[in-house]
């Protein structure tokens, strides 16, 4: 089939393994080629599957019961004397894991957002319609959101930049609705996702630059919202919509 050497080389995009050639070769096909689309979803999704996962560590009932009874009260005080800096080893040891644990959830829960997050960028490159309302007007493309999100949000003016807004749709995280809206620079589409931080992150998420497979993500908040600009563009190319995005009145 035409797409054989397209598929042979998805899990290499997705892990960033291309060289920028065949990264923006292969960009583009998706664009064009439901199918290839599709299948980049499907892996995408099941890599974010793998990687959640991975942060599910618990302590089994046998290793708590061990520690337990490691550190059971002595009945002699000379035993308890041999044995106290054991003690106090184990229950360091037991802290230290329980703060690595904590920490390693920590930021499964956040590479489990920006997952979401890209799983949804990459779903609009994928699509024949990929937005819902369709404008360059930014005029145009904000009222449109009314009584479809429950907050208002700025865009900037392009006018001059390299920049260009194709529209935008109504998008979900953890079940709460935000806005998605859609970017081209040169052969690049970008999605900045406007989100209520309270209704949808729950304090997940630290600002900043993030990269995750081959995307970049920036990410900041203001005035109760939290933005993420999402795409494969370069770093220099994020940076500038992020500081248009904040500059918009």
């Amino acid at each position: 089939m035409a797409c054989d050497n397209w598929l042979d080389k998805l899990d290499a995009y997705i892990d960033g393994e291309l060289s920028a050639h065949e990264a923006r070769a292969l960009n583009e096909h998706i664009k064009q080629c439901a199918s290839c689309g599709a299948e980049a979803l499907r892996r995408v999704q099941q890599k974010r599957m793998v990687q959640a996962a991975a942060f599910k560590f618990k302590p089994d009932a046998a290793f708590r019961a061990r520690v337990r009874k490691q550190i059971g009260s002595p009945t002699r005080t000379h035993w308890m004397a041999r044995w106290i800096p054991v003690l106090v080893a184990v229950a360091a040891a037991f802290l230290i894991a329980a703060f690595l644990i904590a920490s390693q959830r920590s930021r499964g829960n956040e590479q489990q957002l920006l997952g979401e997050l890209i799983d949804q960028h990459v779903a609009s490159l994928a699509s024949a319609t990929p937005v819902d309302v369709i404008s360059t007007d930014r005029h145009t493309v904000k009222p449109w959101f009314a009584g479809r999100v429950p907050f208002t949000f700025n865009l900037p003016d392009l006018q001059n930049t390299p920049f260009t807004l194709i529209g935008g749709r109504v998008a979900y995280l953890k079940q709460s609705p935000g806005a998605e809206l859609i970017f081209r620079v040169r052969l690049h589409q970008i999605s900045v996702f406007i989100f209520q931080e309270r209704a949808a992150l729950d304090g997940n998420g630290k600002e900043g630059v993030h990269t995750n497979l081959s995307f970049q993500v920036n990410t900041w908040h203001r005035d109760g919202l939290r933005y993420f600009v999402v795409g494969d563009a370069g770093a220099s190319d994020i940076e500038q919509l992020s500081k248009l995005m904040q500059a918009a009145e």
